[in-house]
This record gives structure tokens, sequence and C-alpha cells, in this order.
């Protein structure tokens, strides 16, 4: 943090996709032609002007001239351009507001923008009309815009490097541009450092010549220990996405300013250690398996995203143990899963899986053997939550009797009658389906004794987890006759990729439905998930909300009023005490404090006022039985 001794170096910013978003000239183009026929061709040729002139392709007093020629614009324009730059600072600029107005003697706005617009904008950032150093324009009468001041040297080649010769800094100057006219101030070497700024754009000319790439100015403020709003910048943190996930989980990462890598395929567990390495969200489906040796490697995880219902592949208490959040997508496919288990109802019913293959073989085998209409049959339902729940009531529109069977106590919906054991369940229904979870104890949960127990002639059904099926048993009872019929999602083995070949005991049984663990697989509910997981993990590390996580603490957060810390600690007595003394000692006033444990973990965070020493942080951190400990700023 600067001081006395070490005064902070001079700060050059460029205005135009660096202070703003946007390109000003292009929006004030936009708003003068709206409504002409050529609209949309003037502004298009603008842009490219600007993008040409930027990256160094033509020279920038020949790039104005032609652009102040197409624009067409009156001083009326002005304001409502204002109000819209306004709206346009860039985010992380914004969000670093208090650092501009606290140091604003120290920065300047060198820009070949216009006056007009930009002072107001800057304005608001404690930037003062002496600190922006920009283009004037020239009106006619009527107060349309003409052209530019030529007395500025800011409207010809060059002119950045004569405007900081003029300003005579005398200490360290960086600049932080987006333009080829903003490396020149360090060819020229008037600037010490020339960082490209590409939070809004990215011009390769630029970025090849800058002694250091910015994704936002969160990551500048980050290098040089200045005064920040985020504790850590989001450009830094590393997202890796695996088995491909709906895209719109990876384009709200990288919205929200992380990095994001994307693995197709599932990765094996010395794959995975070999990748986890400073990720720090990971995001899995069910092939891939988050082990302790994961987590060991896992250096600095801080949330792992299951796009998918079940968590039983990850190792949720080792995650626990490590301050690792999890969390998944309990509601976002449970319609995708309900409307393919009643479709595998009817398709089973009517010995589709038999009848298909054959006509595309040629052969007419038209019978009514074996078929039979569902209304009137009795659905078993093994499993009452979410999906199992929704789907008593759709087979109840179409006319199917609904027994239920669940180790927890459920409130039955519509007309669904509750078994109290499965014995009492499985001889009555004519159609048993599964909806349970993947925890380790229901492995092999329905085997040769639970198919024995069902009606000769009965259909089975499984979209919920491989592993609770003792498959070699199903295929005993559908090779014997027992069974009528089963349909099948998910096996205890899964292919990691498409190109894995299937290997199962039920291939080419009759009457056999047979699909590749798609029950979630509509394009609605993956992108539900992909929206749902990512939301509830930028939740997380934005506020340090864990409403909903499946191994941490539940809390609802207030709204953050100043500096939060998190603070997540092995489930021992005295630790809240610790963390307390500490804040005591340092004269640390507390604004609110919220604790919540488990069995393994205790999770503390505490908002505190914006006063409070530094040495504070390193205190809590080495608090006894700490497991992590972050700061929201």
């Amino acid at each position: 943090m600067p001081d006395a001794a070490t005064p902070l170096p001079y700060l050059v910013f460029d205005f135009d996709s660096t202070f703003t978003q946007v390109e000003g000239l292009d929006e004030l183009a936009a708003i003068a032609l709206q409504g002409q026929p050529d609209q949309a061709e003037r502004v298009a040729a603008i842009k490219a002007l600007t993008d040409r002139g930027m990256a160094g392709e033509i020279g920038f007093q020949e790039s104005l001239a032609k652009r102040l020629a197409l624009l067409g614009a009156h001083q009326r324009h002005l304001a409502p351009l204002v109000a819209h730059l306004q709206t346009k600072v860039s985010e992380s600029i914004r969000r670093n507001g208090d650092f501009f107005r606290q140091y604003a003697n120290r920065i300047y706005v060198v820009s070949s923008g216009f006056r007009e617009f930009i002072e107001p904008v800057v304005a608001e950032f404690g930037i003062g009309a002496s600190h922006v150093l920009a283009n004037t324009f020239t009106f006619d009468e009527g107060g349309s815009i003409t052209g530019c001041d030529p007395e500025n040297v800011l409207s010809r080649d060059g002119g950045k490097i004569q405007q900081l010769r003029d300003l005579q800094l005398d200490g360290p100057v960086y600049v932080l541009g987006d333009g080829y006219t903003d490396y020149q101030i360090r060819e020229a070497g008037l600037a010490n450092r020339f960082y490209a700024y590409t939070e809004n754009v990215a011009r390769p000319t630029v970025v090849a010549r800058a002694d250091e790439v910015l994704p936002t100015f969160d990551e500048f403020l980050y290098q040089l220990k200045l005064p920040m709003t985020l504790s850590y910048p989001k450009n830094r943190i590393k997202v890796l996405l695996l088995e491909n996930p709906d895209a719109r989980a990876a384009e709200l990462f990288r919205q929200e300013g992380y990095q994001v890598e994307e693995v197709k395929g599932g990765l094996d567990e010395d794959e995975l250690i070999a990748r986890i390495e400073g990720v720090s969200i990971l995001g899995i489906r069910s092939k891939t398996q988050v082990t302790k040796r994961v987590l060991d490697a896992a250096n600095r995880l801080i949330g792992i995203g299951a796009f998918c219902i079940g968590t039983n592949q990850i190792d949720l208490a080792e995650a626990m143990r490590k301050g690792v959040a999890v969390f998944n997508a309990p509601f976002s496919n449970t319609r995708s899963v309900v409307e393919l288990a009643l479709g595998e109802i009817i398709v089973l019913a009517r010995r589709i899986p038999e009848k298909n293959p054959k006509m595309h073989l040629g052969e007419w085998d038209k019978s009514a053997s074996g078929s039979f209409e569902i209304r009137g049959k009795t659905l078993g339902i093994i499993g009452y939550g979410n999906i199992g729940s929704q789907l008593s009531v759709v087979a109840e529109a179409v006319g199917m009797k609904v027994l239920y069977y669940d180790v927890a106590e459920k409130l039955q919906l519509g007309n669904a009658v509750k078994c109290k054991t499965l014995d009492e369940l499985l001889p009555q229904a004519d159609v048993v389906t599964l909806h349970i979870d993947g925890r380790p104890d229901n492995q092999d949960f329905f085997g040769a004794k639970e198919f024995a127990l069902m009606r000769k002639g009965a259909l089975f059904l499984n979209n919920a987890r491989g592993h609770v099926v003792d498959v070699p048993a199903l295929a005993a009872a559908l090779r014997s006759g027992h069974l009528g019929g089963a349909a099948v999602d998910v096996f205890p083995y899964e292919p990691k990729n498409n190109g894995e070949s299937f290997e199962n005991e039920l291939r080419g049984l009759p009457n056999v439905l047979l699909t590749p663990h798609i029950g979630g697989s509509t394009a609605e509910a993956q992108r539900n998930i992909a929206e749902f997981v990512p939301e509830r993990i930028m939740e997380y590390v934005n506020t340090g909300n864990t409403q909903q996580s499946v191994n941490f603490p539940n809390i609802q957060l207030p709204l953050q009023q100043a500096h939060r810390l998190i603070h997540i600690h092995a489930n021992v007595p005295g630790v809240l005490a610790k963390i307390n003394n500490v804040l005591a000692t340092h004269h640390v006033n507390i604004l609110g404090q919220y604790l919540k444990t488990n069995e393994l973990i205790g999770y503390v965070i505490t908002d505190i006022n914006r006063e409070y020493d530094q040495d504070v942080i390193q205190a809590l951190r080495e608090v006894e039985h700490t497991i992590k400990f972050r700061v929201l700023y």
C-alpha cells in the first residue's frame, strides 16, 4: 500500500474501452444516427475505423477524421451519450471506485476521445477536469458537430506522446489502455510500464507489446498490493469443467471473470489429480470420482459443482474436512427424469423394445401378446423425494394407482398410498421404479430377494444410481421370465466418454430398454442445471452464502455491509471464542456474526467495520483448528 515514502506511481488511463466498456464515438454515432436509413452501415464503418486505429493499422489522425465525417452528431446528443456512458463504466473500475477517489491526484485520463463526454463520467470517481486530457469538439452555429479542435495535440498522430511530455510527471508512470496509441507512450520512454487492459477488448497487436496484460483492474491492484474492493481478483479464479455440462455454465463463469477450462469427457483419479492443481472450482457430472487423493492434490479448491442430482461420486466428508463446499442441482432435472420414467413405463407395457428392432429388420410381428395399458395398473415408487413424488402425480393423471415406500416420513400427494415396508409394496405393484440416492449404504439395495417378491410379469425401472441394483440378479429375473421387462438408465460402471464401449449383462435381453444415463439429458434440464449450480457457487464465493450446499452448514446470509471474514474450522469447542479474542485484541468492531456447525466443521461468518489492522488477518489464519480462511470486501 503506498505511503509517504513510496508514493503511488502516476496512473495514466485511456478512456474508451478501458475506463468504459465501449468506444465513446461509436456510441455517439448510434445515438445520433438513430432512425436514419443508413444507420447500420455508418455505425459499422465508424466501429471499423476505431478498431483499425486502435490496433495501429492506420494513423490515429486519419481514423479520427474519417469517423467524425461519418458521425452526423449534434450538441443535443451529448447529454444522452453521457448518461449512457455512465452505465458503461468497466465493472472492475466501478467496483474499485473508492481507490480512484482516494488517489485521484495520482490519476490522469489521457484520451483521444472527447472532453465533453469524458469529464462528466470520470468526475463521479473524483477525477477533476485538470486531470482529464482529451480532444474537444467544434460546432457550427446550429450546434452540429463539425470536427475537433485542430490545436489540441491529441487530435494528431503521436498526440498522447506529446501530451505526456507536456505533463512532465515527476515519478514512475504506468499506462493502462487497450490501444496502440497507449503503448506508444511506453515506446517513447515516457512510461515505466504499459498494461494492456483486456477487460472489454483484447487487441492482439497491443497485447503482444504489453509489459503486463490486465484482465481486470482488480488484477492491477492485487499485483501492486494496493487497496481493492475484492480480496482476490476474479480473473485468478480457475474453473475446471468436466463431462460437458451445458455451455451456459462456462458462459456464466466467464461472465463473472473466472478462467474456465473445459474437458468433454470424465477423468479418472490419476488424470484428475494431474489437472486439479491451481483449480478453485471443479464442475463434474456423475462419472468423475472426487476422492480423498484428488482432494489432497487440490491446493486451491474452494467449491465443487455437481451438475446432476447425485453426489455419491464425491467424498463429501473429506471435502468438508478440507473446507471445500459442494453444491448440486436437486430440482433442475426433476421433470425430465419423471417424463423419461413415464415414457419407459408405456414403452415397456407395449413391448416396444422387442417390436421396434424387428421392424427395422423387415419383420412384421403384429401381436397383442404381453402388451397392456397402464391405466388401472399399480405403480410402486421406491424413494418419494423430488422425482418420486412428482412421478406419483403424473402417473395418477394417466390413471395409475400409486404406492410408495421411503425410509423418511414423506407426505403423500394425491391418492398415493404409503407402504411401511418393501415387502408390502413389491407384491402389489405392476411396475416398480427406483428413485433412491446413491449413498454407500444403498449398494445392491435391490437384488434377488426383492425381484422374487415382485409380481410375475411386472416391469422394473432404475433411473436412480447404477450401484443400487444387483444387475446380475436383474438379468436372471429377466431371463427366467419372472419379470416382464425393465428399463435401466444408470449402471454400476459407465463409460467415461462416448468413444468407450458399453459392456453390461443386460445387453441383448428381450423387452429391456437401455439408455446411456440420459434421465436429465434434455435441453431444458441441462440449461436449468447449468444456471443453478454456477449461481450457487458464485454466491458462495462472493458472499459466503452456503444455502443448499450438500456438505456445509447451511447459512442464508444478509447483504454484506462491510468486510466479511469467512472462517472454516474443525468442529471442536472454543474456536469461536478464539476468533473473537483475536478480533478484540486488535480492537475490531463486529457488525454481525453468524455460526453454524455440523458433525465435522464449524462455519463462522463475521462482518466487521472497514477500519482494522491488517495483522488481524494473519492472526485469524493462525487460530488453532482453522481449515480455511478468506476475506470478502
